[in-house]
């Protein structure tokens, strides 16, 4: 299945994606979100697409993209993790997956405006495979990793580089400003997705190729990276591990390149679509 939300931020409702159709599910899941991944909610939703699912409502074309989960209890992701992009940066080969967060509120629709931050000079971007968690993960064994992945998504993990290196402290604060983390437009469950460690993925800005690469790159894969971080937290049902980015970042280029207003991003995974976001600057509200 290819789950997805729909609607203004705030007032976000569940569907699946079928084919071309964006199919109404709100009269049988409340949302997606920890409790639906953990009260067995996708074989409930799956059980409802095969049965009724053609009768169901069909979502308006004009319709905003949402994110495909709602807001999970954490966003963890993994630095360095394709050999390119450490190569490009002048960095090491990890010997173990770098680790740190990105803030809940950063999360966005596939096809909602980047917000540069405030005072920002080094915004910058990085197209990723997220695994979203199925079920309550703690201590997991590498061999059994993939049983805890409900399904993959498309992150555009953006990255204000100076507040991320420059200003001391932990990266997180050049990964969490609001609109950082689009995700979707789908989730889609493992059994449609195929190998998810041969996966191409892309990332443009203004139509120049910026990214190209292919999961198979990782240094860490899936398994490992499921497996690595329930050793030192309990992830659950909803959250996010997003896995890392290959070559091509701005900060990586010579001359290096930043995203200014009036730029756009699109990205995509083979099996998991597309987005695009348009670069807006930070406005007072």
């Amino acid at each position: 299945m290819k789950l997805i939300r729909f609607g203004q931020p705030d007032s976000e409702k569940p569907g699946i994606l079928r084919g071309d159709e964006r199919i109404d599910a709100s009269s049988v899941v409340t949302d997606y979100d920890e409790a639906f991944f953990a009260g067995g909610g996708l074989a409930r939703l799956a059980a409802w697409a095969q049965a009724d699912g053609a009768g169901a409502p069909r979502v308006s074309a004009s319709a905003r993209w949402a994110a495909p989960i709602a807001r999970p209890s954490k966003i963890v992701c993994i630095g360095l993790n394709y050999r390119d992009h450490a190569r490009e940066t002048g960095a090491a080969i990890p010997s173990e997956p770098i680790v740190f967060f990105k803030a809940t509120t950063a999360l966005v629709g596939p096809n909602d405006d980047l917000v540069i931050p405030r005072g920002s000079e080094k915004t910058d971007w990085e197209v990723e495979l997220a695994i979203v968690i199925g079920r309550r993960a703690r201590y997991v064994a590498a061999t059994d990793a993939l049983s805890y992945v409900a399904g993959y998504t498309l992150h555009n993990d953006y990255s204000e580089r100076a507040f991320q290196l420059e200003r001391g402290g932990q990266w997180v604060k050049g990964k969490s400003a609001d609109t950082f983390a689009p995700l979707g437009p789908v989730l889609c469950t493992p059994d449609e997705l195929g190998d998810v460690q041969n996966l191409g993925l892309w990332l443009s800005v203004n139509g120049e190729i910026m990214q190209r690469g292919n999961t198979s790159d990782m240094i860490f894969g899936v398994r490992q990276l499921v497996s690595y971080t329930s050793e030192f937290m309990t992830l659950l049902p909803g959250d996010v591990i997003s896995t890392g980015t290959p070559a091509g970042v701005g900060m990586g280029r010579s001359p290096q390149r930043y995203l200014r207003p009036g730029d756009t991003c699109e990205l995509g995974i083979e099996g998991l679509g597309t987005s695009r976001q348009r670069a807006v600057a930070y406005r007072e509200p």
